[in-house]
């Protein structure tokens, strides 16, 4: 079995359509790490087809924020003012919805879930290698897949070596270690490359590979813009930052 692993879509729905083009033929099923909403002109569409696509998910931090389940004061301005307008824009039923994905889940040897293992409610950032290496502890299975930093890598750690990578990696799982494996974001990548983010993990080959995808990123500014959100979270699509 092999899988597409999405984070942070962010209502980008010109991002999730070209990941979801990108990943059509190369695997048999979508797991999916939260944030789906906030930042993105589309939030109601990209849950629509996340919850048509996805075998597996779990919530976000903005999940959890336009739902009233974390207080917007956690947020920055910008993140604040996307997540009001987007509580606006959804319906009682898309709301319900969000509001029933839990934190983790478990697929096989893979724990999901958005922000760390080790406190999935305190939404922590790894970041670090040593934020990385901390949280290896934390779960009982072999690895785990995470979001929320929007910048992809991975940590493993083994018998008598432990490592760290960034960026578009290529990962052969060895038995006896232990990974976590940031995937990055689909809807608002932050590592000054502005292509849409996802891996393939590879259940049968013992592999995740982490690609990029171009998509339409005028358009998806353009509906920022229209729909009245800040300007900050439409230009920083282009840079990626």
């Amino acid at each position: 079995m092999r899988y597409a692993v999405l984070s942070d879509i962010h209502g980008n729905l010109e991002a999730l359509r070209a990941v979801l083009v990108d990943c059509r033929g190369r695997v048999d099923g979508v797991l999916c790490l939260g944030d789906l909403v906030g930042y993105g002109a589309d939030p109601a569409a990209c849950i629509e087809l996340i919850a048509e696509r996805a075998q597996l998910l779990v919530a976000g931090n903005h999940e959890y924020g336009v739902t009233g389940q974390l207080s917007l004061a956690w947020f920055n301005p910008y993140a604040r003012a996307a997540l009001e307008w987007t509580a606006a824009t959804l319906g009682d039923d898309h709301r319900a919805w969000l509001r029933g994905l839990s934190l983790t889940a478990r697929l096989g040897d893979a724990t999901l879930v958005h922000a760390s293992p080790r406190r999935p409610a305190a939404w922590e950032y790894i970041l670090t290698a040593a934020d990385g290496f901390a949280a290896l502890g934390a779960f009982d299975t072999r690895l785990a897949f995470v979001g929320h930093s929007h910048q992809p890598g991975y940590w493993s750690l083994g018998a008598d070596e432990r490592a760290r990578a960034a960026g578009a990696v290529e990962i052969g799982l060895q038995r006896g270690h232990r990974y976590i494996v940031n995937v990055g974001s689909v809807g608002q990548p932050r590592d000054r490359d502005p292509r849409a983010t996802y891996a393939i993990w590879d259940r049968t080959a013992r592999r995740v590979s982490i690609r990029r995808v171009a998509y339409d990123i005028t358009e998806a500014r353009r509906k920022i813009v229209t729909a009245g959100l800040p300007r900050f979270l439409a230009d920083r699509l282009q840079s990626g930052t």
